[in-house]
């Protein structure tokens, strides 16, 4: 499963949260260099990822999740589609301080054709949308879960994952 999103989205931190090991982390120092292309909602934010996040998460002895974050800014879009080879589907981080800045990943996920559940990451001071201004906003399709989490909580973050999970069954027992 890919967790997608722009920049300071907290793709790391709901990574860091589910994951039952140690997850994998490439995270670099943002620098003066980049600061022109890297505008993160948050101001503080001083490190991106640049690479991916991994985590992974065993449902049961059948079923174990495996957890790729991507990096949020556009130059690393190469590195989604290496990614999404083999993918069952994302989870679509959406910070609702800034919605536009979510429309590259999920304009990104319907070129690569992979299903989505998106999870708006609910920050202290987030403004309070309806479900139908963020359906209406994202352009999401009616079957597309929407769904809110808090990265930093486990439960959350992990009932994000389920909507996304059972999405992606449903899709797959509908096909002919």
């Amino acid at each position: 499963m890919l967790v997608v999103g722009p920049l300071g989205v907290g793709k790391t931190t709901l990574i860091g949260t589910v994951s039952e090991i140690k997850p994998l982390f490439t995270e670099a120092v943002m620098t003066r260099a980049g600061a022109a292309v890297d505008t993160p909602a948050q101001s503080t934010k001083t490190t991106t990822t640049v690479a991916l996040d991994f985590g992974r998460i065993t449902i049961d002895e059948d079923l174990v999740l495996y957890l790729f974050g991507t990096p949020g800014q556009h130059r690393f879009l190469p590195a989604w589609r290496d990614l999404a080879k083999g993918a069952l589907g994302a989870l679509a981080l959406i910070d609702p301080r800034d919605v536009a800045a979510s429309f590259d990943a999920l304009g990104h996920l319907e070129d690569l054709d992979l299903p989505f559940a998106v999870a708006v990451n609910v920050f202290p001071d987030s403004p309070q949308h309806t479900e139908d201004e963020l359906r209406m906003a994202l352009d999401l399709l009616p079957g597309t879960p929407l769904v809110r989490c808090d990265a930093r909580d486990g439960t959350s973050s992990n009932q994000a994952l389920i909507a996304l999970v059972r999405h992606l069954i449903l899709a797959a027992t509908e096909s002919p």
